[in-house]
């Protein structure tokens, strides 16, 4: 089974090569740790914290940048993937997770921030924007963000 990941940058000069790597390995783990047993297709956008702050305001109406955003495509349960549930990719038949965008400037600054490095961070990052993907949330301070923060901390592992 082979999941269609396509990593893009928004523009040149962003730098960290490795980025688009570590975006994939993240997201096959991700999936993997969850269940996902079937073909799916996830697009990521690389960018700075001035394209995301341009998103972040346009579909959240938060006026600042941020670490990640989310566009998941389905409606699913946390920890209890269903793909009856998503949408199908027409020609292929995979399924259409969603999207997502990552500020690498503020991975970098994060991971000095945090004392794990670049690589840890964008790959935390990734974790984390899978899991809601998959339905996780963390909009309260209950249940559903230790959930997420259980299930983040799983995934990682060592990474």
């Amino acid at each position: 089974m082979e999941h269609e990941i396509s990593v893009s940058r928004e523009k040149t000069g962003l730098g960290h090569r490795e980025a688009a790597g570590l975006v994939k390995k993240a997201i096959r783990r991700a999936l993997d740790a969850e269940g996902v047993d079937r073909p799916c297709i996830v697009n990521v956008m690389l960018t700075d914290d001035e394209g995301i702050h341009a998103v972040n305001r346009e579909f959240r109406q938060v006026d600042r940048a941020t670490d990640v955003l989310s566009f998941p495509f389905n409606e699913l349960t946390p920890g209890a993937f269903d793909p009856g549930a998503c949408e199908r990719d027409l020609d292929t038949g995979a399924l259409l997770l969603g999207d997502m965008m990552i500020s690498l400037e503020r991975c970098a600054a994060q991971g000095e921030e945090f004392g794990h490095g670049f690589g840890r961070e964008i790959q935390y990052l990734t974790v984390h924007s899978v899991l809601h993907l998959l339905g996780y949330d963390h909009v309260d301070e209950g249940e559903m963000k230790a959930q997420m923060r259980a299930r983040e901390k799983a995934i990682m592992g060592d990474a």
